[in-house]
This record gives structure tokens, C-alpha cells and sequence, in this order.
């Protein structure tokens, strides 16, 4: 296959061998690289080299302006819109959410040379039927809205007259003001110009061409297959078509540089993959597949991707055993993780109150893989500060409690440095901070990282100098936005060899290209073409009216893209999202189903590579019981199981094993809000503070009240013993503060009101207990352990009362048959009842003791004490007594489960909780 630069090439020295004095004109740069080697193979002799440029250079050379960069179009921009007009004008920081959009309307209303004072005129007054006022009398708000439109010509003038006294100009601009000078740079510039591969021409470049074709020796080659331009109706030849009627230079004349293509054998697949990792997934077994069966041609080969945002994944799927590529697009600097720490730290900085840091901020910083990079190269830890913020709950952290944590480091310093809302201060920090990292061992050998750095110190320098020439950032807030502005059009350019390996690219840079294979990923509706986006704010009939590109024209540009690549190609892989979203585009592409209906196609093969899901049975986790294990549990045996590890065991074995055996309890965390376990050790620590002067006395309501006057004070005292520094004055712990209140305030009333009728004495609070048992078969010592809530005599009967702050109910403490016991969770609380009841047993043998064990449940406290039952059955009438009998039944069914614990040849098997 010869490329349209080769057929170009070699047109062109056929007549004419001395090139010298020829200037070549191309759609991109990056042909320019191909057409010098293109020339390079067909000289036979040295030659001075002829004069290349991309239609941008080239028109930039015409004009004698210079392109502007976009941080200054957008701060000349606010400037022009500043100084025009008597109205109340919108912050900097406002103004950035719509000033691109401003922008990209004025570069292409210059471009298409449109007459601008009667467009803006047109917009302003359909503005002025549209307001949302229907009064005669307009408010301030709706009059500063109208001023704006009616504004738009005169900051639209503004702004370019302050371009061009500086030499400046945005892309628009520069081509408009080009074609007023192209008749200057005619006289002084007798060299043949050629333009080749051009498609879709806006005004200005249009005339541009057209006058150097009429007035000079020059030529024009088209890139494309006359079966495009034969077919009235096909998007790929629209643009030539119009040329081929409307330019008086090509009328009646043949066109150059058409060759017969696109209709020759080719090897074509469309390929259906579910979702965008699995495409360049599938990318990479195509490489694959060609290496092993035809690896010359991956010298001849280009990936071009319809989604740009799949390079990294991409990079991360090529082979290692592919010999080469080259990215020949930019991967835009709001992809990179750098990006994200410089975001990451102006949100810090900005999100800090009088109060200090929100911890989450603190910690998001802390955690981020720079930040960590950072610490590390000044042997610097941020374990100690984690800890010691989540240890107090401290939910917000000042300066001082960060100074007092890290040691003095000048670049950890500057981290936390006050920066007091100045972007000049954050600014010259982000400089001192690149300048640190450039030097760390680790990031000198990360070349991609340096080049990363580079990038961003330059961005840097130059928001730097902006925000000292212009007043216009003066808070953290402009500063972000505009710095996330930037970060969504600036791109980090690769540098590589373009004419060697697998060529990486978007569809705009494989302009002029032509590959032997050719994979194209994305083809969804939505991205190729990208459908109907109307970003400006100049409606749809007006551009159609001034002869301005809509979504129509930009699909026509796809479509020749999508074609002309396909024209000289041998082997075509087309991939396409089969699980769209909103997010990824829609359904797979239009030019997929034209594809398939041409009638001269039928060498298309269509491939679903959704993968077979087979239904993947849940593995049940075990822990085959070693010796090592079984060591461990004799060692917990010894020291005491108990009722709550016993209760863990029966929901789920593989929970027992994890954190009662080997202590691995849920990552410590800021508690924001008071979590369960909290606010239950508060109320027990509570409770049993109130009632200890009562140990050993008989209720009364004199008593009752007594303690009823303080829990207050008791309660606050063991919030902050309990929940350390955190915050209880506002939020939902404000609310958990008076919850708690009610709870023991409710429940020291339900006790007034119970000792009217019946006798109370308290006979123990808080009792820790830990006591021997003997199972037969067992030969090492067992021990139960664990701490009564409260123990009294209510009417002469010895009760175990166990503080719940959660919901339980009568259904969980009564039974029917013991077996569930060791078998249903929901009994648990019944089984945790009857374990104290044990132990109270074994730590009095001689009583001859009746008791009775239940839970008072705060949050179901209507139900009174829930006493452990037995339900009736055909043995006897329900019973609350706990008897010698029922705990010789207990002891039996404990003895079982412990045994099954302790048994080596019986594995933790998972549970489904």
C-alpha cells in the first residue's frame, strides 16, 4: 500500500524535482513528520528543504500575531468585560463557569468571518423576547442580564483590539485577521504552495486557499475515494463536494490526489465489548494475535481512540513483548495524580474554618500517594498524626495540633503553612513544593513523573505572573476554578518517534495518516461522532442563518475521519461499548450501521466478545483448625470465654475466629457521629455511676431523685471520658447528648413508679466474674468470664439485669426448646442470659438459689424487664426461674458447643449472616 503522502510526493516531483521553493501546507504537524520522510526516500539528490506548516503555523505566519494561550484569553477576557457597560458585573470566579464558552464563540465567529454586530444585535434581541419577566417594569436582576446580551458586541470588540495591540491573538482572531493580510504576504512571498489532505474549511481558510489557488502556482490535493464523492448523500465527501460546486478555481477542473481504494479487499472486524476497560483489554489480544501471526505489519499499525480518556488504561494493556509504540496525542493533565494532590491541597486550604481542618480533609491529604512520597523522602511519618486524630476524635484539627505532632521539616512545612485565602502565598508553596519533589530518588527515576512536574511548575510560573498583573484571583476559590479550567485543556505532550512502531492517537491526529492496520475503540454513539452538544450561546437557527458549524457539520467531520482511515487500510478492528450509559456514550455508532449496509461491503465480520458468565457458586470460607490454632484456643479457653465471643461463635464461626481469636476488630475511625458501641458504653458507665452510692441499700424515691439530679453532670462527664474531643455541643451527637439524658432519666422514673409496689435492693453494679467449668473430654482448663450489669432483689428474688441499648424483645429471651440455643442468633441474648446465670451459680454453690436473669432494653423500654422463659410446654406452665435444673441443662448444651470449638478436626466454617 502507497500512502496519499507517498502518491503526493511523488506527483509533485514529477513536476517539478527542485522543491526547494515550494511550501507544503497540512492539517496537522504531526503529517509534516511523514511527509519529510515521505520526501527524504523519493530525492536522489540534496536539495534545500522545502518549507512545512500546519494550517495553524502557516496562518499565524499570514497574520504577524501570535496565539495567545488560554489563561491570558481568559483574563483578557474579564478585562474587556469589566470595562465595557455600566451594570453590575459577575466575580472572576463566576465569570470562569461561562467564559469559555464566550471564548469559543468568538474564535468561531472570527474564523467564519461572520458579521458580528449583527449577530450579537440577533442574539440581544431574542434575549429580550425570552426573559422570564413578564412586567413592563424589569427588575435590577433581569436588567444586569439583558445589559450583558445587549453588551456582547461591544466586549467581543474589546476584546480583540486589546489582542491585537499586544501582538496577541486567540485562534479566531488570527485567522481573520489573516485574510485581510494574505494580499501583503502574496507580494512578499513568490513560493509554490500545495496544500494537501484538507477537509472541513472554515471561512477564513477557505478564502485563504482559494485566493492562493487563484492567484499564485499552487496546488491542492484531496484525501479522498471518489466513491465518497459519487454518493450524494454520504457525510465523508460533503465538505469536497460543496468545494467542488461553490470554488470557481475547481469548477470543471478534475480533482488531485483521488485514488481507488477504499472498495479493495480488506479484512474487517466490528467488535461488541462490554464496557471501556474490556475494549482496550481486547486491544491488547489483537496485538497479540498479530504478533504471533504477522508481526511486520505492527510497524504499519495505529490505535486510535475514539475516547481519550482510555489511554492510561490502554498503556497499561499493550503487551510487554510489542516492540514498540508511540503516543501521538497528549494526555490531558486532569488525568494525572499530580493533578489531584494540587486539587486535593488548594481544597484543603480552602475548605479551612475558624475551627481548623474538617479531619476528612486532613486525612484525604495525609493519604494521598504524593503526599505520602513526600513525607517519606524527609523520613517523616503521618502514622502518629492519623492515630492520634482518630485515638481523640478529633474532628476538626487546628494548627497547632499539627505542629505539635510533626516534627519542623521546611517542605512538610509547607503543606500546612497559614495561607489566609492568598493564591499568591499557595501559589509560591506549590513551586517550593515541585522543586522538592524533583529531587527524591524515587521521582528522578520516574521520567513520566519529572515531565509531569515540569508541566505543572510552568503552569505555575504562569498563573503566578497573572495573578500579580491582574487582581482578578484574589480568593482560593477563583484560584481552583480557574487552575481546574486549565487542567481540562492543557495536555502533557509525549515525545517519541512517530514514523516507528504502533502508532497511539486520537481521530483528529491520524489526519494525512495511513496504516496497514487500523484498531478503533469507542465507535458508540456520543463519542464517534459526539452527537448534539450545543455549547454556546448562540442558538441553533442563528448559526445556521450566519453560516456557523452545529452538531450537523461536526458529524459530517467524523464521518470523513472514520472513512478516510479506513480507505488504504488492510485489516480493520472497529470496537464498540455493547453496555452503554450516559456516562460512555449510547448505543454503538451510526457509521457502524452505515458500514453495514453499504452494498459493496461483504467483507465485514461482526464479533460479540461478551464473555459467558457462568453462575460462580459462593465458596464457604474455612479455617482448618492447625496446631497452632489449637493452641491459641486452649490459651483463650484458659483465659475465659464469654457470652458475647460464645454468641459471635453461633452467628458466624469465621467472626470468632477473626476478632475473638485473633484480636483483628474493624480499622479505627473518627467517630463524626456517635456510633453504637460508643453510646452504649456511655449510658452503662453512666448508669453505673448514678447507682453506685445505692449498693447494698433499698430503693427509695428519695434516693432515686437524688441521683435523678445528676445525671446530667454524669453523662456529660462520661461523654468526654468516653468520646475523647469530640464534638457534642451541635450536630447529631448534640442530639445523642439528650437522647442518652432521656434514656436513664426515663429509666430512673420507671424505678420511682416500681418501688410503689414492690421492694428493690441493689445487690452489685458492673460485676466482673470469670469461673471454672469442667466438660467431659476436655483435658485443659476452661474458663467463663464476664461482667453483670446489675444484680437486685426485686421482692425478695435475686435478678441479673443486663443494660441494652439497642432494640430486643420477649421473643428473644423466652424458649420453646433449647436446641436453638447454640443454633439461632436471634436467641443470643437468651443465651448470653443464661451463661451469667451459670457463673452467678458456680460463684455461690452452696445457695440454694432461685433467680431470675432479663435485659432491660432502652429502646423498647415500654416492655418493661424482659425475663428470661421458658414457654409453656407440655412439661409445665412458662417459668421465669432459673433453677439448679435448667442450669444443669444449660451446662450440658455449653459443654457441646465448647467442645465443637476446641475439636481440631472440626474447621470455622462461614455462616451466611
Amino acid at each position: 500500500m502507497q500512502s496519499f503522502i507517498q502518491d503526493v510526493v511523488q506527483d509533485v516531483l514529477k513536476h517539478n524535482s527542485n522543491i526547494a521553493n515550494t511550501i507544503f501546507i497540512l492539517p496537522s504537524k504531526r503529517a509534516g513528520v511523514f511527509l519529510k520522510k515521505a520526501l527524504s526516500k523519493s530525492l536522489t539528490k540534496t536539495i534545500l528543504a522545502p518549507e512545512i506548516y500546519s494550517i495553524e503555523d502557516f496562518i499565524e505566519k499570514v497574520s504577524n500575531l501570535v496565539t495567545a494561550n488560554t489563561t491570558t484569553q481568559l483574563f483578557e477576557l474579564y478585562n474587556a468585560y469589566l470595562s465595557v457597560g455600566d451594570y453590575e458585573k459577575e466575580s472572576f470566579d463566576s465569570f470562569l463557569k461561562w467564559g469559555q464558552i464566550l471564548l469559543q464563540d468568538f474564535n468561531e465567529v472570527d474564523r467564519y468571518l461572520v458579521d458580528a454586530t449583527a449577530l450579537y444585535q440577533n442574539v440581544a434581541a431574542i434575549q429580550e423576547v425570552n426573559h422570564w419577566s413578564l412586567n413592563s417594569d424589569k427588575s435590577e436582576m433581569i436588567e444586569n442580564y439583558l445589559h450583558f446580551w445587549r453588551h456582547l458586541e461591544e466586549i467581543y470588540t474589546k476584546f480583540n483590539n486589546n489582542l491585537i495591540q499586544k501582538g496577541l491573538g486567540h485562534q479566531g482572531l488570527i485567522y481573520k485577521t489573516s485574510v485581510s493580510q494574505l494580499s501583503g504576504y502574496l507580494e512578499s512571498n513568490r513560493k509554490k504552495h500545495i496544500f494537501l489532505g484538507f477537509n472541513a474549511l472554515n471561512t477564513a481558510e477557505s478564502i485563504l486557499i482559494q485566493t492562493i489557488l487563484e492567484k499564485t502556482d499552487a496546488a491542492i490535493y484531496w484525501d479522498i475515494d471518489p466513491y465518497f464523492l459519487k454518493d450524494n448523500i454520504h457525510d465523508a465527501g460533503y465538505f469536497i463536494r460543496q468545494y467542488q460546486k461553490t470554488w470557481k478555481v475547481l469548477k470543471d477542473k478534475p480533482l488531485a490526489g483521488l485514488t481507488n481504494y477504499y472498495n479493495t479487499d480488506k479484512h474487517i472486524e466490528i467488535i461488541g465489548v462490554p464496557k471501556n476497560v474490556s475494549q482496550v483489554n481486547y486491544v491488547g489480544d489483537i496485538l497479540n494475535h498479530i504478533q504471533s501471526n504477522a508481526p511486520e505489519t505492527l510497524q504499519n499499525s495505529a490505535i486510535v481512540l475514539g475516547n481519550e480518556e482510555l489511554l492510561n488504561p490502554l498503556l497499561n494493556s499493550i503487551p510487554e513483548h510489542i516492540p514498540a509504540t508511540n503516543i501521538t496525542m497528549g494526555q490531558k493533565l486532569e488525568s494525572t495524580t499530580l493533578a489531584s494532590f494540587f486539587i486535593n491541597l488548594i481544597e484543603f486550604h480552602e475548605q479551612k474554618t475558624d475551627r481548623g481542618w474538617f479531619y476528612k480533609h486532613l486525612l484525604n491529604l495525609l493519604t494521598h500517594s504524593y503526599t505520602v512520597i513526600l513525607f517519606d523522602a524527609n523520613e517523616v511519618s503521618t502514622h502518629q498524626l492519623i492515630s492520634k486524630i482518630k485515638l481523640n476524635n478529633w474532628t476538626y484539627i487546628n494548627h497547632g495540633q499539627i505542629n505539635a505532632l510533626l516534627p519542623e521539616h521546611a517542605t512538610v512545612s509547607l503543606l500546612f503553612e497559614e495561607i489566609n485565602n492568598d493564591p499568591n502565598k499557595l501559589l509560591e508553596n506549590f513551586l517550593a513544593l515541585i522543586t522538592s519533589m524533583r529531587s527524591i530518588e524515587a521521582v528522578k527515576q520516574n521520567s513520566l513523573l519529572l515531565e509531569q512536574l515540569y508541566k505543572f511548575y510552568t503552569l505555575f510560573n504562569q498563573l503566578k505572573d497573572l495573578c500579580n498583573n491582574f487582581t482578578y484571583i484574589n480568593n482560593l476559590k477563583s484560584l481552583k476554578h480557574l487552575f481546574k479550567q486549565l487542567l481540562s485543556s492543557e495536555t502533557l505532550d509525549f515525545q517519541g518517534n512517530p514514523i516507528e512502531g504502533i502508532q497511539i492517537m486520537g481521530m483528529l491526529e491520524s489526519r494525512l495518516l495511513d496504516f496497514e492496520t487500523i484498531i478503533i475503540t469507542s465507535v458508540n454513539e456520543g463519542v464517534l461522532p459526539s452527537g448534539k452538544s450545543n455549547n454556546s450561546f448562540i442558538p441553533f437557527d442563528l448559526k445556521t442563518k450566519n453560516g456557523l458549524p452545529t452538531y450537523k457539520e461536526k458529524d459530517a467531520v467524523y464521518t470523513y475521519h472514520f472513512y478516510r482511515l479506513l480507505q488504504r487500510a488492510k485489516n480493520v478492528y472497529i470496537l464498540y461499548n455493547t453496555e452503554p450509559d450516559a456516562l460512555e456514550g449510547g448505543e454503538r455508532s451510526r457509521l457502524i450501521t452505515q458500514l453495514l449496509t453499504d452494498d459493496n461491503r461483504s467483507d465485514i465480520k461482526e464479533v460479540i466478545a461478551t464473555p459467558t458468565i457462568q453462575p460462580i457458586a459462593k465458596e464457604i470460607e474455612q479455617i482448618a483448625k492447625t496446631t497452632t490454632l489449637t493452641q491459641l484456643i486452649r490459651e483463650k479457653a484458659a483465659k475465659g470465654f464469654s457470652p458475647s465471643s460464645l454468641s459471635n461463635y453461633i452467628r458466624n464461626p469465621i467472626d470468632f475466629y477473626k476478632q475473638n481469636l485473633l484480636n483483628i476488630n474493624e480499622v479505627m475511625q473518627v467517630e463524626e457521629t456517635l456510633a453504637p458501641n460508643t453510646f452504649g458504653t456511655i449510658v452503662h458507665d453512666s448508669l453505673e455511676e448514678l447507682y453506685t452510692p445505692l449498693i447494698g441499700t433499698t430503693l427509695t424515691k428519695e434516693s432515686l431523685n437524688d441521683i435523678r439530679k445528676n445525671v446530667t453532670t454524669s453523662v456529660a462527664r462520661n461523654f468526654e471520658k468516653t468520646y475523647k474531643e469530640g464534638n457534642i455541643s451541635s450536630g447529631k451527637n448534640y442530639i445523642s447528648f439528650h437522647v442518652i439524658l432521656k434514656y436513664i432519666q426515663t429509666f430512673i422514673d420507671a424505678e420511682i413508679a416500681a418501688i410503689k409496689d414492690h421492694s428493690i435492693k441493689i445487690i452489685a453494679l458492673e460485676q466482673s466474674l470469670s469461673v471454672p467449668i469442667e466438660i467431659a473430654g476436655l483435658d485443659f482448663p476452661i474458663t467463663l468470664k464476664g461482667k453483670l450489669d446489675r444484680v437486685d432483689e426485686f421482692d425478695g428474688v435475686t435478678r441479673i439485669i443486663d443494660y441494652k441499648t439497642g432494640k430486643v424483645e420477649r421473643r428473644n429471651v423466652e424458649l420453646m426448646d433449647w436446641d436453638v440455643l447454640t443454633e439461632d442468633y436471634q436467641f443470643s441474648k437468651a443465651f448470653q442470659l443464661l451463661c451469667y446465670g451459670l457463673m452467678f451459680f458456680k460463684m455461690h454453690p452452696a445457695d440454694n438459689l432461685t433467680i431470675q436473669a432479663g435485659i432491660i432494653s432502652l429502646k423498647n423500654f415500654a416492655d418493661g424487664t424482659l425475663l428470661f422463659a421458658q414457654k409453656e410446654t407440655a412439661r409445665g406452665p412458662k417459668n421465669h426461674l432459673i433453677t439448679n435444673e435448667v442450669i444443669s441443662d444449660f451446662e450440658q448444651l455449653l459443654g457441646q458447643l465448647i467442645t465443637e470449638i476446641c475439636n481440631a478436626d472440626i474447621p470455622f466454617s462461614e455462616k451466611e449472616v
